[in-house]
């Protein structure tokens, strides 16, 4: 008798044992993340993500798995590659621009998608207000035309002699019409004239240039949008050989080459965008999560390009700065 009821203590380790493992193994979590830049210009972004999961005890490839996903700049890629993160059933999608939340929100009205940085998200109709997002998406939201009156006295303050500014910004976006509005606010006290280009297209942006030139511009305001990050590099190249400082509305603009920048730390908004995660895997729902607005800002200047352009920043605009790259 004790013979058969150790065979049946054996036989029931050998047969429960390797499913309770795969159980243990589907509890642990995956996240998957949706981008469309490529790995290279989004990697202290997300290192800074990953290092907002370690606070909260979530070590990637230990008790937490992260799938990369990267459009590498080919818009029309996002909805293939959020189907496919949908396909691998991640827990929660996490996104850093406007057309990734929304390829993502197409795929999916299930799995919680969390914005770590992006346009108005109200405005834009992807969630109902920031209070209660509802569906399944929250996150922070990022409202450039708070900052536009700040860029434009930041670049009269570093060009005292500055008379006529240009604005480029994307036709069809509407965060850059508000934007344009409070940049125009503002120039009627600081005496300047604002010179509003719109683009569509790629092949607007060399006439773009063209007409800041006849128009004598002596500075460039760069709306920040997915439109104008993805062709950074051709508008910087062009604003450099045109010898034109740039204010940019992000630091990624800078570190390719643009003059300064006045926007929210991106870096620490990847960092809270853990915050939110951890409260979906506890079982919040993202409908029931307030939508964030930006805690911290930066404003970063480039002292290589300001040589390259033959200008110099006043010392108490540089004593203003969070990050100057030299």
């Amino acid at each position: 008798m004790k013979n058969l009821f150790r065979l049946f203590l054996i036989v029931a380790v050998l047969g429960v044992g390797p499913v309770a493992e795969a159980q243990q193994a589907k509890k642990v979590p995956v996240i998957g993340t949706l981008h469309s830049d490529s790995p290279s210009s989004v990697e202290s972004s997300f290192e800074a993500f990953r290092q907002g999961l370690r606070q909260l005890g979530y070590v990637a490839g230990q008790n937490i798995l992260i799938e990369y996903r990267y459009a590498e700049r080919k818009a029309d890629r996002l909805p293939e590659i959020a189907a496919e993160l949908v396909r691998l059933k991640v827990d929660v999608i996490v996104t850093a621009s406007a057309s990734a939340v929304r390829a993502a929100r197409k795929t999916t009205a299930t799995v919680p998608i969390v914005v770590a940085t992006a346009g108005d998200l109200v405005e834009s109709g992807l969630v109902a207000s920031l209070a209660q997002p509802g569906g399944n998406i929250t996150g922070s939201t990022n409202v450039d035309s708070d900052f536009s009156a700040k860029r434009l006295l930041l670049l009269k303050d570093s060009f005292p002699k500055l008379s006529r500014v240009a604005v480029l910004s994307w036709e069809v976006n509407q965060g850059d019409q508000d934007e344009l509005t409070e940049t125009r606010d503002a120039a009627k006290s600081l005496k300047v004239r604002i010179q509003s280009l719109e683009l569509k297209d790629p092949s607007r942006i060399p006439g773009a240039f063209a007409a800041m030139t006849k128009e004598r511009a002596g500075a460039l305001i760069i709306a920040n949008n997915s439109f104008t990050f993805l062709h950074r590099g051709q508008i910087l190249e062009l604003a450099r050989k045109n010898r034109l400082p740039t204010m940019c509305g992000r630091a990624g603009f800078v570190d390719a080459g643009g003059l300064m920048s006045y926007a929210a730390d991106r870096l620490d908004s990847f960092r809270r965008a853990a915050i939110f995660v951890d409260k979906i895997l506890k079982g919040r729902k993202p409908a029931d999560l307030p939508v964030e607005q930006p805690m911290k800002f930066e404003f970063v200047i480039n002292l290589k390009t300001a040589k390259e352009l033959g200008v110099t920043i006043p010392q108490w605009t540089l004593m203003k700065a969070d990050r100057v790259i030299r």
